[in-house]
Parts: structure tokens; C-alpha cells; sequence
């Protein structure tokens, strides 16, 4: 499997942007961790990778998707302020990035901030449906973007998770042209009872592998939102069948497979909870993570964003509640004690629905990836290595 892969990424890729994701990606990742370790020692929490959603316009509409993406209400962050984050998290080692949205495509200032900043690495969460021949040129033009595209199951499934028509076809036609123009790209697909056995499956991996796509990130669907569909939810055995399922094609498949639930003991994780990573809205709040719409900074408040994510009580008592509450996802495992946590903290709903608070309180438990006892080690040395040493742990969890 490893020389496959690396046969792959050696072939496939345009050879110019191989360089830029071995070294912006790879190498200053590592660093970026490194760094982040050393502060952590210190008791400095500052996140080695940042993911900001830049807009909340959308032209999809999602089954659980936490965006409010109603023209009405559309939020975005200008050049200026993105332009000031990036250039304050550099000088803290951090030069990795996600950009989400709605769709981050949509936002006027993105090409622009992203050649800003060729020292940086982007990673683009988006549909794919909006992702033309054009844009595709401009992002092998750049160098220092890898395009994730969401799939989110065969056709007619992905309209019903994703409320639009035709999405899976023109999310196909957006992967082919960043084939096309070989880029590094990925597929991020958030798995639900809808796609379990459309998207755990060898033939979907391989169909990806022949599409030129050189990553799979698996994620565990979520009920948040305006639109939850709690009943799109895995049960237990299906969240152990994904994971042994992610460790076994590790071992046999040229395409790395991404995952951040999982240390490599197969013991559960929160990345928020170990403070590798927050989130910031397209309004500026500084959020836990993408799905925890709650916080008490923003980075237009005049505060430097250092300071502002350093000094937040918020934030550092959440990683204390969420590590103490479960190794898994709290909003999953214990919507209850994170509403009663958030109320005692007097946390703002960022949503912009103003509807957060309700739809917490509607929650339910529901099976989350913290199965203790069931763990599934890693097999393969490459990934045992990798988590031990560049994300996951760090001592959150004792």
C-alpha cells in the first residue's frame, strides 16, 4: 500500500504543488505542532491549525448542517480582518488552515487571501458544485490550496442530505476538474444511516482512487442545526464497523484516509478538547468548534487574536469540561451537562439563529465514537506513528 501511495503522489500531482504540500503542509505542520507542544508545556494554549468558515452563504441546504444560510442573515469575514488572523497566527508557528463556510467559494476576497499568504497551507471545504474549470486553473495557479469536496452519498441520497438538485453529479464534475489541473484533493464525506453502506465501502474507494482524489476524510454525522434529522445518527455497532473499516483500508489502499476521533490506540478524542485546534465564525466569534455555536470572544473586539485565545477563560474551561465529561464528543455523548456548562459560563449563541440554546436543549444523547473498551488500534506503523506524534493526545485526558 505505502509505495502505491507514494507512487501515486508522485505521478498524479502537479510536481510544483507536491513541493508546496511536502513543504508549507507537511514540514511546517510538523513545526506547528511542535510549537503548540512547547506552549502547551508552558500552560499557553494557542491552536497549531485554525479552521475558519469565511462566509455562511450557501447554495445548498444540509441535513444537519449548523450554517444559518439564509441570504437575510449572510455573514462573512472581510479581507482585512482574515488577512490580520493569518498574519497573527504565523507569528505564533501556526500555518496550516481551514477555510469552511456555507460554501467558502462564494466569498469574493478568497483567491485573493490565499495568494496573501503563499507561506500558508489552505485546506478548502467545499461542495464542489461551484468548483468550475476556472477555479480549478486558479488553485493550481496559487499552489498552496488542497480542495476537499464534500460527497455525501450516490445521487439521489445526496440531494436529500444536501437539499439541492443534481448535487452529486456537479460535486463529480468539480472533482474531475481538479483532476484535471492535478491538484491535491480530497473528499470529506459525513457518514449517516442514508450513505453507511454507499461510503464504507471498497467500491466508493475506488471509484475515488480512479477520480484522482489522494484523501478521504471520514467524519461521523452530527444532529446540529436548524435541520438535525437525528434519525441520520449511527448506532453503535455501525461507528465501530466505520472504524475498523478505516483501519483495515489503511493497510491496503494508495489514498491516505483522515480521521479525528481516533488516537492511534483507537482510543477517543476531542480536538478541541486538547486545544490543537477552534474555530472562528463568519461573524468573528471564537467557538470551541465548528458544531459548538457558543462563545464569549470576538476577534473584532479589539483584542489581538493571541491574546483574545489565550487569555479566554471560555475556551480554556471548556477544554477542562470536555476532557472531564468524555474522551468522545460531548455534544453527541452529553448535550445536557454542555447546555448546563454553557449557561453557567454566560456563552453567547453565535449561531445567528438565536435558536442555539433551544435546539441544545432538544438534544438527546446519541452514540458517539467514545466506546470504552471496544478500542481499535491502528495497524499500520505509518498512522500509529503520525497520530502519536503530529495530533492526537497530548495529555487532555490525563
Amino acid at each position: 500500500m505505502l509505495w502505491q501511495l507514494t507512487r501515486r503522489f508522485l505521478r498524479e500531482p502537479d510536481k510544483r504543488l507536491l513541493c508546496r504540500f511536502a513543504f508549507s503542509f507537511g514540514w511546517r505542520g510538523m513545526r506547528s505542532v511542535r510549537a503548540f507542544q512547547r506552549r502547551q508545556a508552558r500552560g499557553i494554549y494557542f491552536p497549531a491549525f485554525m479552521f475558519i468558515s469565511i462566509t455562511s452563504l450557501c447554495n445548498l441546504r444540509c441535513q444537519g448542517c449548523w450554517v444559518s444560510v439564509s441570504p437575510a442573515n449572510g455573514r462573512q469575514l472581510d479581507l482585512e480582518t482574515l488577512d490580520r488572523l493569518i498574519v497573527e497566527c504565523k507569528k505564533q508557528g501556526s500555518f496550516f488552515f481551514g477555510l469552511l463556510g456555507g460554501e467558502p467559494l462564494l466569498h469574493p476576497g478568497l483567491f485573493e487571501l490565499i495568494g496573501r499568504h503563499r507561506d500558508c497551507y489552505f485546506q478548502l471545504f467545499s461542495n464542489g458544485t461551484t468548483l468550475t474549470e476556472s477555479v480549478a486553473r486558479t488553485l493550481r495557479s496559487l499552489g498552496n490550496v488542497t480542495p476537499l469536496i464534500s460527497i455525501e452519498g450516490i445521487p439521489q441520497v445526496s440531494d436529500e442530505r444536501r437539499g439541492g438538485r443534481d448535487v452529486y453529479r456537479r460535486a463529480m464534475a468539480g472533482l474531475e476538474q481538479c483532476r484535471k489541473q492535478r491538484l491535491i484533493t480530497g473528499v470529506a464525506t459525513s457518514v449517516c444511516q442514508s450513505n453507511f453502506n454507499d461510503l464504507v465501502s471498497d467500491r466508493f474507494v475506488d471509484d475515488l482512487i480512479q477520480r484522482g482524489v489522494l484523501y478521504l476524510w471520514y467524519y461521523i454525522y452530527r444532529p446540529v442545526g436548524p435541520n438535525p434529522s437525528p434519525e441520520l445518527c449511527l448506532n453503535e455497532d455501525q461507528i465501530l464497523r466505520l472504524r475498523q473499516y478505516m483501519v483495515d483500508l489503511r493497510t491496503r489502499a494508495p489514498i491516505v484516509v483522515v480521521d479525528a476521533y481516533w488516537d492511534q490506540e483507537g482510543r477517543a478524542l476531542c480536538p478541541a478538547a486538547v486545544g490543537i485546534s477552534h474555530h472562528i465564525n463568519p461573524a468573528g466569534d471564537v467557538e470551541p468548534c465548528p458544531v459548538v455555536q457558543f462563545a464569549r470572544e470576538n476577534v473584532k473586539d479589539g483584542q489581538g487574536l493571541v491574546d483574545l485565545v489565550v487569555q479566554s477563560e471560555f475556551l480554556g474551561r471548556f477544554r477542562d469540561f470536555a476532557a472531564r465529561t468524555t474522551r468522545g464528543c460531548v455534544l453527541l455523548d452529553r448535550p445536557d451537562l454542555l447546555r448546563q456548562f454553557l449557561k453557567e459560563q454566560k456563552a453567547r449563541d453565535t449561531s445567528g439563529r438565536e435558536t442555539a440554546f433551544a435546539e441544545l436543549e432538544a438534544m438527546v444523547s446519541r452514540p458517539g465514537h467514545h466506546l470504552p473498551g471496544r478500542e481499535i488500534p491502528e495497524k499500520h506503523w505509518v498512522y500509529r506513528f503520525a497520530k502519536k506524534h503530529w495530533f492526537f493526545g497530548f495529555g487532555a485526558y490525563g
